[in-house]
């Protein structure tokens, strides 16, 4: 198997539908495997991509999202990888719960997923339909996060 491009702690820019650029780290992916990550994106729009340096002071509290996304644009190229954060403590970036709901039956769900894989579900506990402290449960493929990314930024 081909090694990835990126492990936890890397740092990359992700192109925005209107130009320029946002910041986002890989927060979590399962080794070896790759295809889901889980990725924290921040603000503002860049007008190029930053350098390494520029991204040490985004803390995790900082983030316009977090999401599980697809790797396809890192494995491409499309997204560029910026670099590893030379101070990597994947104990500050959590895997944060998200909620699932359902529109027709007013019901929803806190869903929790594996801290080591974005990919696998732990939990799934019954919770108030208007909850608005978890993000949605999503994957989102890479063009898909640029549109949601690029309209919070526009």
């Amino acid at each position: 198997m081909t090694k990835l491009p990126y492990k936890e702690g890397t740092w990359f820019a992700i192109p925005l539908r209107q130009g320029g650029y946002a910041a986002g780290v890989v927060a979590r992916h399962v080794p070896r495997e790759g295809k889901i990550v889980l990725a924290y994106f921040f603000g503002p729009k860049l007008d190029t991509i930053p350098a390494l340096r520029e991204l040490a002071c985004l803390l995790p509290d900082a983030a316009i999202k977090i999401a599980r996304v697809g790797d396809l644009s890192l494995l491409e190229g499309n997204w560029p990888i910026i670099g590893d954060s030379p101070n990597w403590q994947r104990d500050k970036w959590p895997m944060p719960a998200f909620i699932r709901r359902d529109d027709i039956g007013k019901a929803a769900w806190r869903v929790d997923y594996a801290d080591d894989n974005p990919n696998q579900v732990i939990s799934e506990q019954r919770v108030f339909y208007d909850s608005t402290q978890y993000e949605r449960d999503v994957l989102s493929g890479a063009g898909a996060a640029e549109i949601v990314i690029s309209r919070m930024l526009s």
